[in-house]
């Protein structure tokens, strides 16, 4: 059955990277008759976004409050939609988290700068932890000055490319992509990337990216991703299609989304390991650092 998108989040910090959520949200919660909530978290550690130093954080929190109240309502000035301000002081990720789950929220939007590599391993990112926090999925959006078209990132979704692995994961993305396929009647794209290394005793040959599948193995995939749609889904779904593509899962995701337009991807959120998505980080994390378009993230482990 189709879960419909009620109430959408907005996370915002102020800064350049994140001004896009806002005009976003409103224009995706209009399309989809949703809530909207936008949400600031006033971290006292990191405040360069208000523009002073803190010598007391205690007296200096009404007025960052009152800063945040601002912005937001600036943002939403004539917004078509129905929308709420949410501001509390603490750690960015727990507190978005909480908010999320409080307002029983469908979809989560945040952004990134795609920062990669050591800088990101030491800093950290607030989205890349809402990642695996949230019990919803979460939409990442890419900094206008990234994309190469930034036309691509527009609704509605007429395009979803949603990347398989048969995983747990993976099936929960299909489940959410299905569901927003259905509110924009978009074509729906399923794609399973063949790793050699992971398919050792089915390749007779040191397969490369591009390279051919032999047919047994490429149909039995092909079958297993149609088997992930619901029967009636051609009723509304413009169109579907499943594609078997060799080669590593996060440039052939981001090839085939750039190639076919896509205006969403879709994946679960986690990596093969610990130590794989500690130093050069999760399928999902390199997507999302390079994808043409917003990505979804789906974390069903957080969501049962």
């Amino acid at each position: 059955m189709k879960t419909k998108i009620h109430r959408i989040l907005c996370a915002t910090d102020f800064s350049d990277v994140s001004r896009m959520v806002v005009p976003y949200g409103i224009e995706l919660a209009a399309e989809l008759n949703a809530e909207l909530y936008v949400a600031h978290v006033i971290d006292l550690p990191t405040i360069s976004v208000y523009g002073e130093a803190v010598f007391d954080p205690i007296t200096q929190q009404q007025r960052f409050m009152e800063f945040a109240r601002r912005e937001i309502e600036n943002q939403l000035n004539q917004a078509p939609v129905e929308a709420t301000p949410l501001i509390t002081i603490g750690h960015a990720t727990e507190e978005i988290a909480s908010m999320a789950a409080d307002y029983d929220v469908d979809l989560v939007i945040a952004a990134t700068h795609g920062r990669s590599g050591i800088k990101r391993l030491f800093l950290g990112s607030v989205t890349a932890r809402l990642m695996r926090m949230l019990s919803c999925p979460i939409l990442v959006l890419r900094t206008i000055e990234e994309l190469e078209k930034p036309h691509r990132q527009t609704i509605p979704f007429k395009r979803i490319l949603v990347g398989c692995d048969f995983s747990e994961d993976s099936n929960a993305a299909v489940e959410c992509s299905i569901n927003i396929a259905q509110e924009f009647a978009s074509a729906l794209h399923l794609v399973h990337v063949v790793e050699p290394t992971q398919y050792k005793e089915h390749l007779t040959f040191p397969a490369q990216a591009g390279e051919p599948l032999p047919a047994d193995l490429h149909e039995a995939i092909k079958q297993k991703l149609s088997a992930m749609v619901p029967a009636d889904a051609e009723n509304w779904c413009e169109q579907i299609k499943t594609s078997v593509l060799v080669g590593k899962p996060y440039a052939e995701l981001v090839r085939y989304a750039d190639l076919y337009d896509m205006d969403m991807i879709a994946l679960g959120v986690r990596g093969h390991g610990m130590v794989e998505h500690l130093l050069v980080g999760s399928t999902t994390d390199r997507v999302v650092r390079r994808a043409p378009c917003p990505v979804l993230s789906v974390n069903p482990a957080v969501r049962q």
